[in-house]
């Protein structure tokens, strides 16, 4: 972490926590990525529209911090196309298994106070950092 900043990571911090209060309160939704994600494929026309402006309004909002002098992270390659199909089916499986992603059980839960959202947000650290020290360390995979 060569770059870490404390104040652009309390601005985000807070700007997520905005975000995930006005849709409750204009919406009555949870901001869970994986359930909005899943509702914008797959559910009705009318609940699809939000959930895809939601997404959209992800994107556009990182596009907009990097046009405004943020910049992105480095985009780092070269990763075993098999590693990263497994990566991706597991967290994919880790969502339906753990019944909502890291932004619903890690932001609303713990605001809630929720016991599944505190051991789920546990569990999703401890294996994030197992999974970082297997594939640095015991893999060498681009350490």
């Amino acid at each position: 972490m060569e770059n870490f900043s404390p104040v652009s990571a309390l601005i985000g911090g807070a700007l997520i926590g905005l975000a995930a209060s006005l849709l409750l309160l204009f919406n009555g939704r949870i901001a869970g990525i994986s359930g909005i994600l899943s509702g914008g494929l797959f559910l009705r026309k009318r609940e699809r529209l939000w959930r895809l402006l939601f997404l959209v309004g992800m994107v556009a909002g990182a596009s907009v911090y990097q046009h405004i002098g943020g910049g992105l992270s480095e985009v780092r390659t070269g990763y075993p196309l098999f590693l990263l199909i497994v990566g991706g089916v597991l967290v994919g499986f880790g969502t339906r298994l753990g019944s909502g992603c890291t932004s619903g059980h890690g932001v609303w839960g713990l605001a809630r106070h929720s016991r599944r959202s505190i051991v789920a947000t546990l569990i999703f650290m401890a294996f994030g950092g197992v999974s970082v020290y297997l594939v640095r360390h015991v893999f060498d995979v681009l350490s």
